[in-house]
């Protein structure tokens, strides 16, 4: 027995057993389960939609779908025609024949660089074929190269129309001053009659800047044009220039 002067402790009092009311872990574990079933995306992977199989008609060929419309995408392309400062003045003078078949047609953007004389011409979101830039970059050369309007068109609306130039020296080498200024008008004849007689046989146009002669039409077609001229550069005569000219005008109409 403690003296009793003794410091007394507290008794601790026993700890209460923790006693689980009955059915309680029944209700969690049915609560586990109620949670799994209503939510089944949780534990089960993700159903795949799409069928494996490929689908085969009856010879053993694969069906595939059927592909869908989709829009390129188009980068912006850009295209600088250097113009020569002889044709500087007519490109001003005939601007507004010269940019609405580019816009309307091509739908392409156009400036005109009056400082580095030249026109620029870039493709935009309305371009709708990849070719439009090239042809209303043939079409701004042609008139460049001096051929008319009207002439020069014919490249945006035509595709089997070309353009081909060609050297009056690369045909004679050896010809001098006086000798190149004459193959020159032998090409053009008296007031361009030579010149309209190997067009309107060969349904051509011919355009002579100097000792370079420019060519605008069919392939088949230019071809019988060089032929002429060049008979001519190298000394032909023009009667008979214009007998083989009337020959292949003639065969030209039994083709067609």
């Amino acid at each position: 027995m403690p003296a009793p002067t003794a410091l007394q402790q507290p008794i601790a009092a026993p700890e209460a057993a923790l006693v689980s009311a009955p059915g309680t872990e029944d209700e969690l574990l049915l609560d586990m389960q109620d949670t799994n079933l209503a939510e089944p995306s949780a534990a089960a992977p993700p159903a795949i939609s799409e069928d494996t199989e490929m689908a085969v008609d009856e010879e053993g060929r694969p069906r595939f779908a059927p592909g869908k419309d989709v829009d390129p995408i188009r980068r912006a392309e850009t295209r600088k025609i250097p113009i020569p400062p002889n044709r500087m003045s007519a490109l001003k003078g005939n601007w507004t024949k010269i940019y609405p078949p580019l816009v309307d047609h091509c739908k392409l953007q156009v400036r005109m660089n009056i400082k580095e004389k030249r026109v620029e011409l870039r493709s935009s979101k309305f371009t709708q074929s990849n070719e439009s830039l090239q042809m209303g970059a043939d079409f701004v050369s042609a008139f460049a190269m001096g051929f008319d309007i009207d002439d020069a068109i014919a490249l945006l609306r035509l595709d089997s129309l070309y353009i081909q130039s060609f050297d009056i020296k690369d045909v004679r080498q050896t010809l001098g001053t006086d000798a190149l200024g004459r193959a020159i008008g032998r090409i053009a004849g008296k007031d361009g009659k030579t010149k309209f007689a190997i067009e309107n046989a060969t349904k051509t146009r011919v355009v002579l800047a100097g000792s370079r002669v420019h060519i605008l039409g069919a392939f088949e077609n230019i071809g019988m044009a060089r032929e002429s001229i060049v008979s001519l550069v190298l000394g032909a005569q023009p009667g008979k220039v214009y007998n083989n000219l009337r020959i292949m005008a003639g065969r030209m109409k039994e083709r067609f």
